[in-house]
């Protein structure tokens, strides 16, 4: 019998491919968003275009500033912050939790992911870096299966993002130290606590790069 196959709506596939550039840094704080510079750049129509720049507002990683300009905001440092608490607050969770769930499948795709990131970084590719990184922490969270946490969670990494590919383009990935091999070798070892550990000290490594590069 043959299997049918979902095929997902294009405002949704549209709304993706947006939300992607703009996770890992193809749209920079204070670029202007247009809906038609947005569907011309995809190859969209204007209504999935629009919708996609609704949905995303809507979720902070956009904004409508008082002359309807729409751009990704800047980082503050009270943005930051609050960034900050709440990624250390949501995420250590989520993968204390997958470490009840994981399997050795989701371990080796984690460990393929990380490979990914260290040649990234070994061959200063930015926009490479930061999909792997991501695509490593949200192959970790799916497995704990909490979806409020999760949502929580993309919603954070489309705000800090676009900050994180400014400060690595301007310094180059050279510096970055990923705490990913002590994340899986605690889960193989089914460690939740050192699991914990690692992806905090990973989040604290991010915020610190772009706090300290604010500063110089």
């Amino acid at each position: 019998m043959n299997r049918m196959v979902s095929k997902k709506p294009e405002h949704e596939t549209i709304y993706q491919q947006v939300k992607e550039m703009i996770l890992f840094g193809e749209v920079v704080p204070g670029q202007p968003v247009t809906i038609h510079g947005l569907a011309e750049t995809i190859g969209t129509g204007v209504t999935p275009a629009r919708e996609a720049i609704r949905r995303l507002t809507a979720e902070g990683a956009l904004v409508t500033l008082e002359n309807r300009r729409i751009e990704v905001p800047a980082m503050t440092d009270h943005r930051l912050q609050q960034i900050e608490l709440a990624r250390l607050t949501v995420e250590p969770e989520l993968a204390e939790m997958a470490t009840n769930f994981i399997n050795i499948s989701d371990i080796e795709q984690l460990e393929h992911y990380d490979g990914l990131i260290d040649a990234a970084i070994q061959n200063g590719d930015v926009r490479s870096y930061l999909e792997a990184n991501y695509r490593f922490h949200f192959t970790l969270y799916d497995v704990a299966d909490a979806q409020i946490l999760r949502r929580i969670a993309d919603t954070l990494w489309l705000r800090v993002g676009p900050s994180l590919r400014v400060v690595c383009g301007r310094y180059g990935t050279a510096n970055l130290i990923d705490h990913h091999r002590a994340a899986t070798t605690a889960l193989r070892d089914g460690n939740a606590a050192k699991v914990k550990a690692a992806i905090e000290e990973d989040i604290r490594q991010g915020i610190d790069f772009i706090r300290q590069a604010a500063a110089s």
